[in-house]
């Protein structure tokens, strides 16, 4: 089996590039900054956001609830306030295999395209 080097995964991310991963305006990832609590991104000497992993995470959360869920923010922040962690846990979780089932169908198509050649 040949060697594969690993990927190169980025410590933090820029607003633009967190904003891309969700489809939304930097704008609205900003405004949700003001409004929950639990996102709070380090910022550089500039003032540029720079946001972790776990920043991410959390963002992730916050578009779920309020994106697909449909909860107000309020009722969003009611959500999180009342430390109903199990629902960021599930997102959490979803969207690990999300990344595991779109790896398997990758890996799939790939064999599959090996056979016919």
């Amino acid at each position: 089996m040949p060697y594969k080097e690993r990927e190169i995964e980025k410590k933090y991310h820029s607003i633009g590039e967190v904003a891309e991963m969700f489809k939304v305006a930097p704008s609205l990832i900003r405004y949700w900054e003001g409004e929950f609590d639990i996102i709070r991104p380090k910022k550089d000497r500039k003032g540029n956001r720079r946001y972790t992993k776990d920043d991410i995470q959390k963002i992730r959360y916050v578009y779920h609830l309020v994106k697909e869920k449909g909860y107000t923010l309020q009722g969003a922040q009611e959500v999180i306030s009342s430390g109903k962690n199990q629902g960021f846990d599930k997102v959490a979780a979803v969207q690990k295999l999300q990344e595991i089932k779109d790896f398997l169908i990758n890996l799939k198509n790939e064999l599959q395209n090996r056979k016919g050649s």
